[in-house]
């Protein structure tokens, strides 16, 4: 082994140490830690091959070159080395990519929150848009979406809503819905004709979308109960209806972060304070990280990931079909096949834009 893949040795000592770990009934007995440890064996799978692969390569390249050596004219052997050396370039390279550190919170599922914005009613209307788009593309991947909270406006849109998403099944962490859609968050600004506009005026307006990733184990995330402040009141619909008559809904404010997460989508009480929990420990823990990014800037060195939430990362205009994501660069005209659940070419985008700044960083520090 080259001195360049040195770091392959403990990766490989922890995926046989996870291995064993998995073997252990008793593992399986805290699905969080159970569900945090395949996540980890199915990122290291992709060492293990990659690092197999690689071996393998080599092995079968310096057999031909002693091969080669034996014979004057070198001959069948001989014939062989360039097409070999380029497989042992493959994966070499191959190897080096997932040996790039990557976000360890690939494999967790998400919860989404999408605001309107600037524009009002149309700005309600096209986060409903938004929403019908994730959550189209979600059945495309093969996820399950689960409808968390939703505050819908008269003409039918969203003044804000949030749905968590969960890969029903995980081998490898960069197929993860977090390692997908966390490049979704930022605001998304939108150029149409208003259902509301009379003339047919152009406007544009804007709605927010927040990705959080979801905490497995609930002891990840620990809540000292003194510092919630729990407060219960009637649901409430469009235009300010009743939608019943008892105290169901549940806001809970976490008094040292400030954080407020409000549900009232369940009819019973207990139901929306274990969705808002579960919805504070994901902003907790997004809270958590951002903080440590803070204080280690050097790890945060894409633009993709690093994006300010309040930054305008996408537009989508509808009188030319067109859409265009304004951190990488990506357009196409192909608007309503997007909206349709068709994201995938746009992720894709972030995240070649997103390996390409890791390569060049390891290229750097290396």
């Amino acid at each position: 082994m080259t001195e360049q893949y040195s770091a392959v040795g403990p990766l490989l000592e922890e995926h046989a140490e996870i291995e064993r770990s998995l073997a252990d009934p008793s593992v399986h007995a805290d699905p969080g830690r159970a569900r945090s440890l395949g996540r980890r064996y199915a990122e290291l799978n992709q060492v293990v091959a990659a690092h197999r692969a690689w071996e393998g390569a080599r092995e079968e390249r310096e057999t031909a070159e002693e091969l080669a050596g034996l014979d004057d004219d070198g001959g069948e052997y001989a014939d062989a080395l360039p097409a070999l050396r380029e497989a042992e370039a493959k994966a070499s390279d191959r190897l080096r990519r997932v040996l790039i550190p990557r976000d360890p919170d690939d494999g967790r599922d998400v919860i989404l929150e999408i605001k309107a914005g600037e524009g009002g009613d149309e700005s309600a209307l096209f986060a409903g848009d938004l929403l019908r788009m994730y959550l189209r593309y979600a059945e495309r991947r093969g996820w399950a979406t689960q409808l968390l909270d939703e505050n819908r406006t008269e003409l039918g849109g969203f003044k804000d809503v949030q749905v968590a998403i969960k890969a029903k099944s995980l081998e490898d962490p960069s197929e993860g819905v977090w390692a997908n859609l966390k490049y979704e968050g930022g605001v998304h600004r939108v150029q149409r004709v208003p259902v509301t506009e009379s003339q047919g005026r152009i406007h544009t307006s804007a709605a927010g979308v927040l990705v959080f990733p979801e905490v497995d184990d609930p002891g990840e995330i620990e809540i000292d109960q003194n510092d919630l402040r729990i407060d219960v009141f009637r649901s409430s619909g469009p235009g300010g209806q009743s939608v019943n008559t008892t105290d169901s809904a549940v806001r809970i404010t976490h008094v040292p972060t400030g954080i407020v997460v409000s549900m009232q989508n369940e009819k019973s009480q207990l139901q929306n304070r274990e969705a808002a929990m579960r919805v504070l420990r994901a902003r907790l823990l997004a809270a958590r990280q951002e903080a440590a990014a803070a204080e280690a800037a050097d790890m945060r060195r894409s633009q993709i990931r690093t994006v300010d939430r309040s930054e305008r990362i996408r537009t989508y205009n509808f009188p030319e079909n067109r859409i265009a994501d304004h951190r990488t660069g990506y357009k196409a005209y192909n608007l309503d096949q997007v909206l349709d659940g068709d994201l995938a070419p746009v992720i894709d985008s972030a995240i070649e834009a997103d390996e390409a700044a890791r390569l060049a960083a390891a290229g750097e520090e290396a």
